[in-house]
């Protein structure tokens, strides 16, 4: 199992609904409104990095709001 945080950056005023509608997207365990640079952090996992990629690329990204997503996978040193 691969998890990741997603820092996404939205439309002035989108963040709220953004992070309402990624939180009940398979895969997502969390999803916040933050302050600073980026407006909504996402927990998520997948089985692999490349399911990882797609969750992001097809479900994330195609969220409307949403300018910027920027992936961190959880690493284990």
């Amino acid at each position: 199992m691969v998890q990741a945080y997603i820092l996404i950056q939205t439309e002035v005023g989108k963040a709220a609904a953004v992070a309402g509608e990624i939180s009940g997207s398979t895969g997502v365990i969390s999803a916040e409104d933050v302050t600073g640079p980026y407006d909504v952090i996402v927990r998520a996992e997948a089985e692999n990095v490349d399911l990882l990629g797609k969750m992001v690329v097809a479900k994330i990204q195609n969220v409307e709001g949403i300018t910027r997503t920027l992936t961190c996978p959880v690493v284990h040193l």
